[in-house]
Parts: C-alpha cells; sequence; structure tokens
C-alpha cells in the first residue's frame, strides 16, 4: 500500500487517511470514543481519569508548546521515565509535531545515556523527574544538540539551573497561548505524515554489544497494531495496565499501537512499589508479562501457603493439583467429565477465583508472556486457574509480533503459528527468518547492521534457531543461534533449553550455562532472595547478607536437588541429553544490569559473564572445590566498590541418557 490510503492486504482492513498516523488515530478516537477513558494513572492513592477527547486536547496543547519551543520536523526527541500518561502523550505530541520520539529505559546508567543522546542525535528530552533530570544533564555535557529539558514532576528542582529546564505544564501552556498563532503550523505537520514515515525509534536491549536504534515506520506500527487487535478481538472494551519499561517496544506497541488502534483504555499505576495493589483494583482484560513477572508472582504465591494454616495449605494443593489436571481443557473448550467439572467449580469458588482476585486476574480475557521461555509448570498453573495465558514471540525489529497463539491451540512447548501477515522460513542451520509488515526500516546511522540482519527481500534474521511442526505449523525455539553450538563428544549444547528449565524452581532466579567446545557443561545459579529467604526463616536458619545465605550449605544442598531434577529431565531429550550439568557454582552477588551483565530487559549477556568470571568457570573445569574471587559492584547510586566470597563448587547429579535408557530396558 502506497502513500497514505489503501487497502491492507495482509488484513483485509482498508486504512483511511484519519488511520496513517498515531497523530490520526487520536484524533479519529477524540471522536469516536470522545467520553471513554483513554488514560487513568493513580497518584496520592486516588485515580485520576482522561477521556480521548480531554487526551487529545492535552497532547495537542503540548505539540503547540514544543512547536513554540523550536522543535523541527524529523528532530529526535527523548523520552524518559515511569509509566505516566504525560510521558506517552510526550511521544504523540513529538509525532504530532513532526518529530521522532526516542524512549529511553529510566534505570539506564549515565554512559547509556550518553550513547544514546550522542547517537540519536537528541534536541530535547522529556523526563518524569528530578532523577531523569539529572541523568540527562550529567550524559549530554557540552558535546550534544540538546537544547531543552522538559520534566513532569518539579520536585527537587525548583534551585535548579532553568536554562535549558522547563517545567511541563509550562510548555502546555505556551501551547495554550500560541493556539492562534501556530494552530495553522501544527496542522499541517499532523497532516504531512505518509504510511512510510518513521513514527519512532527504539533502542534494541544490546545483548552483544551497543544498542541499535531500531527504526519503525507508522506502517510497521499500525499494520502491527491492526492485525494482532483483530488476531485477539481487543475492542475498545479493553482495559490494560501500563508498567513495563516504556523503552521496550512491547510497551510501546500494546500502551499505544494496540490501544490507539482500538481505542481502549491505558492504567498508569501509582509506582512499582503498588503496582499489584493497582492491578487488583484495575483488574485488567488485556494482560501482558514477561516470564519473570508470572515467576515472582507463583513464588509469592507458594511462600504465602507455606506460611498458612495446615487445612488451608492441604485444600490449596488438592485442589490446584485438579486444576493443573483439567483446568487447561475447561479453557480449551474440550470435554471433562462431569465429576471433574462440577469439582472444578468448587475449587473455584474456594480457591482459584480468591487467588485470581488477589494477582489481579479476576477479568483477564487475554494474557500473553514472551521475552524468555516460561516453564510448563508456571503457563499451566496460571492456565489452570483458567487464566488465557498464551505465548508470543517477537523482537524489536518486528514491531513485537512474529507469532502467537491462537484460542485452543495454546502450549508450553510451543510459541504459536505466525502472526497475520508474517511469513516464516528456516535456514540451513535452523535460524528462524521472517518477513511482515512489521519489519523494521532500519538500523539508524548503521546500514552494515541492516545488511546483515534483513535482505533485499524483506526476510530478517531473528537469531534463533528452532523448527515449524509438520501439521500444526507450530514454531519451537531451541536457543539463540550463535548459542546452539557443539560440545566436544559431538553433542549438541543449548545452554537457553537447561537454563530455562533451572528457572522452573522458584528459588533459582538466573541460571548462566556454560559448555561450548567442552566435553562437560557447568552452571552459575543465581538465588531467589525472596522465596530462599523465606524458606531459611522457616527453617531457623540465620544469614547476615545474600552472599552467606548463598553459600549456606543447606541452600547449596538445596541447589543440588534442583540440579539434579533438571539433569534427569534434560536426559530423557536425546538430541540435548549432553546438556546435563555436571558441577555448578552459586554466584555471590545477583547478576545485574548495572555491572552490565544482563541487559536492561534482563537477558543474560552471556559472553560479558563468561569473560567477567572467566576465573569461576576455569575452576569448575579444573575440578577445585572451591574459588576465592573478587568482584566489582555498582551501588544504586552509582558509587563503585567490591565484594569479596569464597564460592562452594558442587558436583551434580548425572543420568543415563533417554536412549541409553530404553536400550538398557529393551
Amino acid at each position: 500500500m502506497a502513500g497514505r490510503t489503501g487497502t491492507s492486504v495482509e488484513g483485509g482492513v482498508k486504512v483511511s487517511e484519519a488511520e496513517v498516523s498515531i497523530p490520526a488515530l487520536l484524533a479519529r478516537n477524540s471522536q469516536r470514543y470522545g467520553t471513554r477513558a483513554a488514560y487513568r494513572e493513580k497518584e496520592f492513592g486516588i485515580w485520576q481519569s482522561w477521556t480521548w477527547a480531554e487526551t487529545a486536547a492535552e497532547i495537542e496543547a503540548l505539540a503547540l508548546g514544543l512547536i513554540d519551543q523550536g522543535l523541527g520536523v524529523g528532530e529526535h526527541v527523548i523520552i524518559s521515565g515511569r509509566n505516566r500518561p504525560g510521558l506517552y502523550w510526550a511521544m504523540v505530541a513529538v509525532q504530532s509535531a513532526g518529530a521522532i520520539p526516542v524512549p529511553i529505559y529510566q534505570d539506564a546508567a549515565v554512559e547509556e545515556i550518553g550513547y544514546q543522546l550522542e547517537h540519536s542525535g537528541a534536541v530535547m528530552a522529556i523526563v518524569g523527574d528530578q532523577e531523569q533530570v539529572d541523568k540527562i544533564t550529567d550524559a549530554a555535557g557540552d558535546g550534544t544538540p540538546l537544547r531543552k529539558i522538559v520534566y513532569l514532576d518539579p520536585r527537587g528542582l525548583r534551585k535548579y539551573d532553568h536554562a535549558k529546564l522547563m517545567p511541563y505544564t509550562d510548555v502546555q501552556q505556551a501551547g495554550r497561548d500560541a493556539k492562534d498563532r501556530l494552530g495553522p503550523e501544527l496542522d499541517k505537520r499532523r497532516s504531512a505524515p505518509s504510511y512510510d514515515d518513521t513514527c519512532i525509534m527504539l533502542y534494541t536491549s544490546g545483548t552483544t554489544g551497543r544498542p541499535k536504534g531500531v527504526v519503525l515506520s507508522n506502517r510497521n506500527v499500525i499494520e502491527t497494531a491492526k492485525n494482532s487487535c483483530t488476531f485477539d478481538k481487543l475492542t475498545e472494551k479493553e482495559d490494560i495496565l501500563a508498567y513495563l519499561p516504556m523503552a521496550w517496544v512491547g510497551d510501546f506497541i500494546f500502551s499505544v499501537g494496540q490501544a490507539y488502534w482500538a481505542g481502549f483504555c491505558v492504567n498508569c499505576p501509582e509506582s512499582p512499589d503498588t503496582m499489584q495493589q493497582d492491578l487488583r483494583e484495575i483488574g485488567p482484560s488485556y494482560y501482558f508479562a514477561p516470564p519473570r513477572v508470572f515467576e515472582t508472582q507463583l513464588t509469592n504465591v507458594m511462600i504465602r501457603m507455606e506460611d498458612a494454616g495446615g487445612l488451608k495449605r492441604r485444600m490449596f494443593h488438592y485442589f490446584m493439583d485438579h486444576a493443573q489436571k483439567v483446568g487447561p481443557k475447561i479453557l480449551d473448550g474440550e470435554e471433562v467429565s462431569a465429576s471433574d467439572r462440577m469439582k472444578y467449580r468448587i475449587g473455584e469458588a474456594l480457591v482459584y477465583g480468591p487467588l485470581k482476585n488477589t494477582l489481579g486476574f479476576s477479568n483477564i480475557r487475554v494474557g500473553y508472556t514472551a521475552g524468555e521461555a516460561i516453564g510448563p509448570e508456571i503457563f499451566d498453573f496460571y492456565r489452570g486457574l483458567g487464566i488465557n495465558l498464551k505465548q508470543l514471540y517477537g523482537q524489536t525489529e518486528a514491531t513485537v509480533f512474529i507469532t502467537q497463539q491462537p484460542d485452543n491451540e495454546v502450549r508450553s512447548d510451543t510459541v504459536g503459528v505466525p502472526s497475520p501477515g508474517v511469513e516464516l522460513k528456516l535456514g540451513d542451520n535452523g535460524e528462524v527468518f521472517y518477513r511482515s509488515p512489521g519489519t523494521f526500516v532500519e538500523y539508524y546511522k548503521n546500514p552494515e547492521s541492516t545488511a546483515d540482519t534483513k535482505d533485499p527481500e524483506g526476510w530478517v534474521a531473528t537469531g534463533d534457531a528452532g523448527f515449524i511442526e509438520e501439521g500444526s505449523g507450530h514454531l519451537r525455539i531451541i536457543d539463540r543461534a550463535k548459542d546452539v553450538a557443539k560440545l566436544s563428544t559431538g553433542q549438541m549444547f543449548a545452554p537457553k533449553y537447561v537454563e530455562n528449565k533451572l528457572k522452573f524452581f522458584p528459588n533459582i532466579l538466573e541460571a548462566v550455562v556454560f559448555g561450548a567446545g567442552k566435553d562437560r557443561c557447568m552452571a552459575f545459579l543465581n538465588i531467589d532472595l525472596a522465596a530462599v529467604g523465606n524458606w531459611a526463616e522457616r527453617n531457623n536458619i540465620s544469614y547476615g547478607s545474600y552472599q552467606e545465605l548463598s553459600q549456606h550449605p543447606k541452600v547449596l544442598e538445596m541447589m543440588r536437588e534442583h540440579v539434579a531434577e533438571t539433569n534427569e529431565s534434560v536426559a530423557q531429550d536425546d538430541m540435548l541429553s549432553g546438556c546435563q550439568i555436571h558441577r555448578f557454582l552459586v554466584l555471590h552477588k545477583q547478576l545485574d544490569a548495572d555491572d552490565g551483565e544482563l541487559t536492561r530487559t534482563q537477558k543474560v549477556r552471556r559472553k560479558v559473564i563468561g569473560e567477567k568470571f572467566e576465573e569461576l568457570v576455569d575452576a569448575l573445569y579444573s575440578g577445585k572445590d572451591e574459588i576465592y574471587t573478587e568482584t566489582e559492584v555498582t551501588y544504586e547510586d552509582g558509587r563503585k566498590g567490591k565484594i569479596k566470597a569464597t564460592l562452594k563448587i558442587q558436583d551434580a547429579k548425572t543420568f543415563p541418557t533417554g536412549t541409553n535408557v530404553r536400550e538398557a530396558a529393551e
């Protein structure tokens, strides 16, 4: 489809001149859904609400104010802060003014922000509070073209030099005052974008190097939003909770792309600390969370049940066992006996319903998880409760959606079928390639990486290895293609496969497996402080720090049991049975994005960890029983320090492979 009008071949839905950009969708929604709630935000314990008509007025005032402050067409504007309506409005106001929003992670270090400021050439920044102002100011220095920082929350900023600073409300007021003068210019800029003009630039998580600026067009965003809304029948009646980082492509599509296409309401929590309470109060109908959020919620449930009375605990486990057996079948409309259905209804009244209400999941019609593989036990737990939790597979370069799971075709071991309009193919090495309306335009200022990732026919290399099941057409992801290797024995090495199994245990927060080119696999583990700390309290185990708890003999014994159980499961897979863990150690610190060990989206930076802790990897393979180490860490205030520890290396129980077991039985 060329220009500003036409018909989407993929979706078969006409896109009119009123639907070629996010600001155009805003104008449409203001007329179509003018009195419906578009945004809610909890502040000082009270929910504030804005209709679509009020939202359009707020965004217009900000856009006029930005033009009044000299924002030019095509310039970049940094957006940073926690999820707030004002920052979502800022993204659309920047687009309305003909410029390009560039959301960045609010917890990014100054060095990261400095790179993104320099790389994007941003001339303005719109931020949430004093912390963001400080970091942007420190990162900008004198070498960037940054002219103005606009801030939402004035607390702590009264005595700052305001030569470059300006309150958000003042920019809006200036815009309202200049409406007669600048209104024609704003109208011109809002009506100018074509379907193939840039909508937004988002930075990748940077697992293998510097983050890349992914340029997404209006076509990418709107076609993807339209197709995915159609896939799950999303309407203006949905409610979502916007709590994930605004710099992440998933939040942009769910909280802007889909919200503006379907016209539903975006709810912003008061703070990360109140998120769970706010989730219960909103009761969203459409919900997304990465596996770690679901894992943490389940861990908290299990901790509370361990502290409950005996009768309540037995009732919980009795009905949850039944839920795992029949809950997913009932959800998928499969046949279940009358007695099992009745027992499930009793469980709904006594256990499932109250638990869903506590979690804030009572009204969920569609739920998704993505980013990492989720454990089958965790996945089945939520589906057993009657929550329509599904998996999707995507990436920034695809404007999120590559595959999705249709209703009644939901499984824990696949990531679904191609999303509407998406084509899939596999390379000779099993790498997954896709082509879709959401395929990104380019990496900003990086034609070499663009050419390496996207070929002239539009096929994009995902970097993930997998296979497509015959018959069902479902995609199964094995691991990152670059991480899939061989052991020196010739057996396949796929570390993520084992890491995900290890993380199924609530006591294990993170795992990193090594073995490429070696004869055996070794692992680093991180304990989950909440889960293991609660266990220690119940068992009268005292400890003074994370480091001390991680090396406690009973904790190490617990980890050996978890690794042994994982190995027993891995041994049943003929293709990957060589990936059993032979030795492991529990790290003395949590892997941290501030220390460069994880990305801002909490993905393991395997190469960085292997190099940083090289002496620990060598100790695992050399047969040592323990090793002393000193590790530099970054504290919350940016200071550096060192922690010292003697780590005890553990031998793990391994098992005969599935083939060997079957041969012995025969």
